[in-house]
């Protein structure tokens, strides 16, 4: 369990929790009140826009893998709509307004500690807009297939190189 998601202390009535068996797996309990720690995925979203032959790639400006490329892609936020989550990422990190016009893929696995457990992929066309990096980029830029810079995670070869 990441750092994050530990609770030690039930925030029902103040009571250390303990681990046991819930649901088929170990779980945060307490052994005063029964209220039960459920840890959420993180999910995440990214597009994947193509013009001119050319893919739309941000440089991460932080850690992990700073300097190297990616879709762009944020975290969803709760009761957001992960499609706009992914058009709302894109306006952020590259100035573009895109709109989403099919899903691609749902990748399980999270690449890092403070990463999504899900990432949902979406295809998506531009509108309008200025490129420019912003947000947690600090370039955007796009690539021929042939010719693609250093990718930043697996989930982003995947989807670029199959």
């Amino acid at each position: 369990m990441a750092l994050l998601d530990e609770v030690r202390f039930c925030p029902l009535c103040g009571t250390p929790v303990i681990q046991a068996d819930r649901f088929g797996r170990q779980r945060t309990v307490c052994p005063n009140c029964g209220w039960i720690h459920f840890v959420d995925p993180k999910v995440a979203a990214a597009v994947l826009v193509e013009q001119d032959g050319k893919i739309l790639l941000v440089r991460r400006a932080n850690s992990p893998q700073r300097g190297l490329w990616t879709l762009p892609a944020g975290f969803v936020d709760a009761g957001e709509d992960p499609a706009r989550a992914a058009e709302r990422e894109c306006a952020e990190e590259t100035g573009l307004t895109v709109r989403v016009s099919g899903l691609i893929d749902v990748i399980a696995g999270q690449e890092h500690e403070r990463g999504a457990h899900i990432l949902i992929v979406y295809r998506a066309d531009i509108l309008g807009g200025e490129l420019h990096a912003e947000d947690d980029v600090d370039r955007v830029a796009f690539f021929a297939r042939t010719e693609l810079p250093s990718l930043a995670f697996s989930s982003t070869r995947r989807i670029l190189l199959g």
